[in-house]
């Protein structure tokens, strides 16, 4: 049987999650934050094509929009004091299944070594009309979150 936690136990919960920002990246256009740090791990929202010093959408080639996509998840990593290999978990939101192949190809120059788990799926309609989106979870450094 579940038992209830208090409200001191609530508290501390609450406690350890800390909101993470960079100016180096793209800012959130939404009510949600660029990235939380909880329990060692950095949760970061979905990233979508967006350069991060004109803060203009990248529009182009999937190959482009997927390059600009996991250039702004390593900044946050980094920024964060950890690296594009320390990323465990992330989830690719395709607007087109058929660019599978031209993206993956993007993808396995940033992750070429012990690449992370990974769900891929083709979303119905994506923010701004981009072509990706991706999000991500990043194991931090011990010393870090």
């Amino acid at each position: 049987m579940l038992q209830q936690a208090d409200e001191t136990e609530k508290e501390i919960i609450v406690a350890e999650k800390k909101i993470f920002y960079t100016d180096k990246a793209p800012k959130p256009k939404g009510p949600y934050s660029q990235a939380v740090i909880h329990n060692g791990l950095l949760y970061l929202s979905g990233q979508i094509p967006v350069d991060p010093a004109t803060g203009q959408l990248v529009r182009g080639t999937v190959e482009e929009e997927t390059g600009a996509v996991l250039n702004n998840i390593r900044i946050i990593a980094e920024e964060a004091g950890a690296g594009i290999e320390d990323v465990i978990k992330v989830t690719c939101y395709l607007a087109d299944m058929d660019d599978f192949a031209r993206f993956n190809e993007v993808y396995t120059k940033f992750f070429h070594d012990n690449p992370p788990a990974r769900t891929t799926i083709q979303a119905g309609k994506l923010p701004l009309d981009v072509q990706i989106e991706i999000d991500a979870i990043v194991a931090l450094p011990s010393n870090q979150g």
